[in-house]
């Protein structure tokens, strides 16, 4: 049926997603291995064959499948006999790779400008004092009319403020040598993930995310993160930005009939690990705000405990695989997970979640007033996608033939903050000093002067001295 995502099949009937509730965003979580991956691809596919753009991260490599056609195995066949489903007719979705370092995908940028001193304190974990640095030299960089574009734009800024403390601190605010000094060490750590070739241009257009094919399905955008998930910081920069740029850039929808994009966010727990606070807090705020934009956010991990509380609240329509249960503590979250479900009177959900097979899982979807459903026990439909990786050649043909193919590719490093600083630095010292006295004419002149002088002195000295000679002999002589 048009308007909602077949996503499997249960005692109590077939289960969908609807399309009008898909931006309220939602959770895959389970175990390693209980099928948490094929759940997402299948979703994707389905929410590419509805027209609807996606957006993942394929932390494991395997994720790249959905651009390739499935082939019948028996386990899919057994699959779709036990949903009561045809076996589906196996295809690829349209897909754009895409990766921050540009080896097996298509570069993604972003400046520094575009990120902002606020987005960008938070993500360092700044002092209060040194957002406050941060902030004035984006203010003076937007004064004198110097882009910020880079990692090396930005250090060259704040080595500049620092050199002109005194100036500087009159006109804006004090600058401090040590705020400066630990905002540059926090850019070294970033820039040791691999941010120098994050940070750049050409920039990303966030509508290349958002495109269809000529047959109407939207495209797949995977984000090839298998270098990435080793740098967290890195990482949550990336996702934290994309998901601040969509939420400033596209209007209010209110609930449509079908989301403008969907993300898939897996290993989600990376996104809050060791996170500082204020990182948290505006995740939690995009989550709750974003839905309105008409995006949908979903986590995929393997936990629900990986999710703060706050986060965990928006996600509305949930996908739990199978538990394990090994230690008291794991317990103890067996039962909040249960406990999250609205309860089904045919089976008791802690116990389930403990015996769920590969495939099957606890579902709970949003129904048409938005409340979510009673969860459900159902076997989740096989993709027609590939369960695999594709091989570097097929991803090479992707690759050549996308419609973003030579934009993203080349580099660009325009005129911006270090060029011009630079520029001055070397116009300072090719500038000649301003015109003076010779040292030759200023040391004729000092010599003259000062042999006249001794001169002088030297024969009012001798005259004093005669006549004081003069008058103690004759007076001695007078005595005697």
């Amino acid at each position: 049926m048009s308007g909602q995502i077949f996503v499997g099949a249960a005692p109590e009937g077939p289960q969908h997603l609807l399309l009008n509730k898909a931006n309220r965003h939602g959770l895959i979580a389970g175990a390693t291995g209980t099928g948490k991956t094929v759940t997402l691809m299948t979703l994707a596919q389905e929410f590419s064959a509805a027209g609807v753009p996606v957006f993942a991260a394929d932390v494991k490599g395997d994720l790249s499948g959905i651009a390739a056609a499935g082939e019948t195995k028996p386990f899919l066949a057994q699959r779709a006999q036990d949903i009561g489903q045809p076996e589906p007719e196996y295809a690829g979705s349209p897909v754009i790779f895409w990766d921050l370092h540009g080896q097996k995908g298509h570069p993604i940028r972003t400046t520094i400008s575009e990120m902002g001193p606020l987005l960008l304190s938070r993500l360092l974990d700044l002092s209060e004092a040194q957002e406050g640095v941060l902030g004035i030299a984006f203010r003076v960089a937007d004064d004198e009319g110097m882009l910020v574009l880079d990692l090396k734009d930005l250090r060259a800024l704040l080595d500049y403020c620092a050199k002109n403390a005194a100036d500087i601190g009159r006109r804006y605010g004090n600058v401090a040598a040590a705020s400066v000094g630990a905002i540059q060490r926090r850019l070294l750590t970033l820039e040791g993930e691999g941010a120098d070739q994050f940070f750049g241009e050409p920039a990303l257009d966030i509508r290349d995310l958002m495109r269809t094919a000529v047959n109407g399905k939207g495209f797949v955008n995977v984000l090839a993160a298998e270098r990435l998930i080793q740098a967290p910081r890195l990482y949550a920069t990336f996702l934290l930005w994309l998901l601040s740029e969509l939420f400033e850039d596209l209007p209010e929808v209110g609930d449509a009939d079908r989301p403008k994009l969907v993300f898939f966010f897996d290993e989600a727990h990376l996104l809050f690990k060791d996170a500082p606070a204020a990182l948290v807090d505006k995740v939690t705020q995009v989550a709750r705000l974003i839905r309105s934009k008409g995006v949908g956010v979903y986590f995929v991990t393997q936990s629900p405990g990986d999710i703060p509380d706050d986060v965990l609240g928006q996600l509305g329509n949930r996908v739990q695989h199978a538990l394990r249960a090994y230690t008291p503590k794991e317990r103890r979250n067996i039962r909040a997970v249960a406990d999250s479900f609205r309860p089904n009177p045919a089976f008791k959900t802690e116990d389930a979640v403990l015996d769920l097979r590969t495939g099957e899982a606890l579902v709970s979807l949003l129904d048409a007033k938005g409340a979510p459903a009673i969860v459900t026990r159902t076997l989740i439909r096989p993709p027609a996608c590939r369960l695999g990786p594709i091989t570097d050649a097929e991803r090479q043909d992707i690759l050549r033939d996308s419609p973003v193919a030579r934009l993203y590719d080349t580099p660009v490093d325009r005129e911006s903050a270090y060029e011009i600083l630079a520029g001055r630095a070397t116009a300072a010292v090719k500038e000649p000093p301003p015109p003076s006295k010779t040292p030759a004419a200023r040391s004729t002149g000092s010599s003259v002067a000062g042999s006249f002088a001794r001169t002088v002195l030297r024969t009012v000295g001798q005259q004093i001295g005669r006549e004081i000679v003069r008058g103690v002999l004759g007076s001695l002589f007078r005595r005697r």
